[in-house]
């Protein structure tokens, strides 16, 4: 198992953003094989170029990049120049978003989420074929259709070729979709070790079945949710924020399939009729509805020293790389006995 760290300011520290080249530096330096950046507040592959370049070793990718907010296209380019940028190191993650954000925050249209990312993933290798290997642009389907690929914009094949596509899921049809057509899987934090190993795996097996591909094919990455501090208080902190994150997650009812397997069904409604309401309140009522069991079910809780062995013992032979998930602020050393535990 891989541990990677993610670019975000609530586990690298509050200067991650502002000086992403340092943060790269600091991460590869600390042992980390991976740093991931996510789209939510900054643009992710902006922050992964000055991480790539400041840095030699360490792979950087999206967790991930929104693909429906843009075409195969434009999202082809950018990948294939930070592959060459990097020099290989690039992985480009990709996620759906949910309707209300795809349509209402990007001004996109939503259509069939699995069957629209199965031609995204289909147009993005026709576009790499075409630049890497000069064959004619002749990708049509429902949803996308590039057809022409002129000289004057085509970029110089490389020697580091198309990065790797990385799909994130929380469902079965696009768990088996990743099966299918992507590189790795990124499994959404949201999740427990049951489900992952009841509905994750055996979806993602039927996927791989489908294209004749063996599980060493497809790496699962899993950015997994700790409590950890170094003090009582920091781990009080620590556990509030984390059952906050709980919380916000499963209001949505995409995620509810997760605790219903749980047999928290009612924990669902409530969050999500709080989540909806009026109530000045619903954040922090939403969070003490989370009791200790479900926290303990959905996270790691422990002292710096104990996470790496916890970490094993919940995901080995389930998950390739594993990222601490942080919902409140943590500098970089707190996670350095987890680092060592993943080298020895």
């Amino acid at each position: 198992m891989l541990l990677d760290a993610a670019l975000l300011s609530t586990t690298s520290g509050p200067s991650a953003f502002d000086d992403v080249a340092a943060t790269a530096r600091d991460v590869e330096a600390r042992g980390y094989a991976g740093l991931w950046a996510s789209e939510v507040a900054h643009d992710p592959f902006l922050q992964l170029l000055a991480a790539g370049q400041a840095t030699e070793r360490l792979q950087v990718g999206t967790a991930i990049a929104v693909a429906f907010a843009r075409s195969p296209m434009t999202l082809a380019q950018t990948a294939y120049d930070l592959q060459r940028y990097t020099h290989g190191r690039f992985v480009l993650g990709l996620g759906t978003q949910i309707k209300a954000h795809v349509e209402r925050r990007f001004s996109m249209p939503w259509t069939a989420p699995a069957a629209r990312m199965r031609e995204f993933i289909g147009a993005l290798h026709a576009i790499w074929n075409a630049w890497q290997h000069r064959t004619p642009l002749r990708f049509e389907g429902e949803h996308y259709r590039h057809t022409l690929m002129t000289p004057m914009f085509s970029p110089p094949a490389h020697d580091w070729g198309p990065p790797p596509v990385y799909l994130a899921a929380v469902g079965p049809l696009m768990t088996r979709l990743a099966g299918e057509v992507a590189d790795g899987l990124l499994v959404h934090g949201f999740t427990t070790e049951r489900y992952l190993r009841e509905r994750t795996l055996p979806a993602l097996a039927e996927g791989l079945a489908l294209s004749g591909r063996s599980r060493e094919q497809v790496a699962v990455t899993l950015p997994g949710l700790v409590v950890s501090g170094r003090t009582e208080e920091e781990m009080a902190r620590a556990a509030a924020a984390v059952k906050e994150t709980i919380a916000f997650y499963g209001s949505t009812p995409a995620y509810r399939p997760v605790l219903e397997l749980h047999g928290w069904e009612s924990l669902a409604d409530e969050l999500h009729g709080l989540s909806v309401g009026r109530r000045e309140d619903k954040w922090t009522a939403m969070r003490d509805l989370v009791d200790d069991e479900v926290l303990r079910t959905f996270a790691v809780i422990a002292e710096p020293e104990d996470v790496g062995r916890l970490v094993k013992e919940r995901f080995s032979g389930a998950v390739d790389r594993f990222s601490v998930y942080a919902s409140y602020p943590a500098p970089l050393d707190l996670w350095d006995p987890l680092v060592r535990s993943f080298r020895a």
